[in-house]
């Protein structure tokens, strides 16, 4: 009787925050809620303006400068989330409760991350001609070599800070750091391209991130920090309560993470390059759906961070916001998906949209799992969290591999929805259980 009930107060609350303007402003003043509307905007204009940056990108340079630029800029991704160690996420659970020490612990997560970040560099492209011969260039140019160091740890530290802005609940800070680096990469690249080759992309986008970072630390920062100053510094008793929370979170992000790099490489080599595109633009469109439930659950899990009392509300808050807005998305992509693809060429829209339909009815159950996941990270309790995230994604890669050189790229979209569905039942009926034994016998 309680889960009826509970599921028919919830939809009772979600039509009325749709239809009532009064109970859409009441529900703002929440930091939960407000936090995660902040987030989600962010992650929309950083994929709007994403998309501005790479069309300018191929309209100023030559297809091959776009390659070159674009392959180094997703190695440096790459390794920066290598580098952050899971202190992105520990500095998120850690830093409410840390008082005194909160300056100390921020300054020491960013040393060790920008110390990981600077290493992994220097390994990845010292063995440059073992794992992407592709990418030698980056050994043989002084200045691509030396901003590829540099610009791998900003973006390192970057992730850092945006994620002490959402420990503190000031999510407006996210906005204003993408806002800030985004149209900065936008203004530099059109003069860049003026100047330079491929080194025009990739340091307009490295600048801007620098530009972007020095803004968080030097103007941001201090003000939801008091007393705040950049330093180098590792304080052992600020990080090492941190260290098994931080390597936990490690695995299950590069699991989480690991099919939007490998499953690009996939398509590659099972059914070709001109598939690939089609496949990398489907899958970005749907990234902005998949960043309305990534958004709300950081949200929950710093909000919840502050006081662990509140999980249970916060988390049922989380699941209201989070189909209250994607379940009209997700419907807007069927109806206009096509449409949005056609935007970049006859041949997107031909070939991607029924797999943009696959990828938009996956961010449903993605939206459930990503919540659970931050309910457990809340209670440290991050096995569960690691165990879903291997199925996710070694049934995504199996399935994938299996399924496109049968039926192409919609393979890949049917493998994800697949294994996400499969972990939101399982989700599902692990809190129906929990549930059933708190019940009074």
């Amino acid at each position: 009787m309680r889960q009826g009930s509970d599921l028919k107060n919830l939809l009772s609350d979600m039509i009325g925050i749709a239809t009532s303007k009064e109970r859409l402003r009441q529900k703002l003043q929440v930091s939960l809620y407000r936090n995660a509307i902040y987030l989600i905007i962010s992650n929309a204009i950083s994929a709007l303006l994403g998309f501005v940056f790479w069309m300018l990108a191929a309209r100023l340079y030559p297809a091959a400068d776009v390659g070159k630029a674009s392959a180094a800029i997703s190695a440096m991704m790459l390794l920066s989330l290598l580098a952050t160690l899971g202190l992105d996420y520990a500095i998120i659970r850690f830093l409410p409760n840390a008082n005194r020490a909160a300056n100390t612990m921020v300054n020491s997560c960013l040393t060790i991350a920008g110390l990981a970040s600077i290493i992994v560099a220097f390994i990845f492209i010292g063995g440059l001609r073992f794992w992407s011969p592709g990418l030698l260039f980056l050994r043989e140019e002084p200045i691509y070599l030396s901003s590829f160091v540099i610009f791998t740890a900003v973006l390192t530290l970057y992730a850092i800070v945006s994620r002490v802005f959402i420990a503190a609940r000031r999510a407006a800070f996210n906005l204003a750091q993408i806002l800030s680096n985004q149209l900065i990469e936008i203004a530099l690249i059109i003069p860049f391209a003026a100047f330079f080759a491929s080194f025009g992309i990739f340091a307009a986008w490295g600048l801007s991130e620098f530009a972007a970072l020095m803004i968080a630390i030097l103007l941001l920062l201090p003000r939801i920090q008091a007393g705040y100053r950049p330093s180098v510094a590792i304080d052992r008793n600020a990080v090492s309560k941190m260290v098994q929370f931080s390597l936990s979170n490690y695995i299950a992000a590069l699991l989480g993470y690991a099919p939007t790099y490998i499953l690009p490489l996939m398509v590659v080599n099972l059914v070709g390059a001109e598939d690939n595109a089609f496949f990398y633009i489907a899958w970005a469109i749907a990234s902005v759906l998949f960043s309305i439930p990534v958004g709300t659950s950081l949200s929950l899990f710093a909000d919840s961070s502050h006081d662990t009392n509140m999980l249970h509300q916060n988390f049922q808050r989380s699941l209201k916001l989070t189909f209250l807005i994607l379940i009209p998305a997700v419907a807007l992509i069927f109806l206009i998906g096509a449409k949005i693809l056609h935007l970049f060429g006859g041949g997107y829209s031909e070939h991607a949209t029924k797999l943009l339909w696959i990828l938009g009815l996956s961010a449903l159950p993605l939206g459930i799992n990503s919540i659970y996941f931050s309910l457990k990270r809340v209670g440290k309790k991050m096995k569960g969290v690691i165990y879903l995230s291997a199925f996710i994604t070694v049934v995504t890669l199996v399935l994938s591999w299996f399924l496109m050189p049968r039926i192409g790229i919609l393979g890949t979209g049917v493998a994800w929805l697949s294994s996400q569905t499969v972990v939101s039942l399982v989700i599902i009926f692990l809190q129906l259980r929990s549930s059933r034994r708190e019940l009074p016998q």
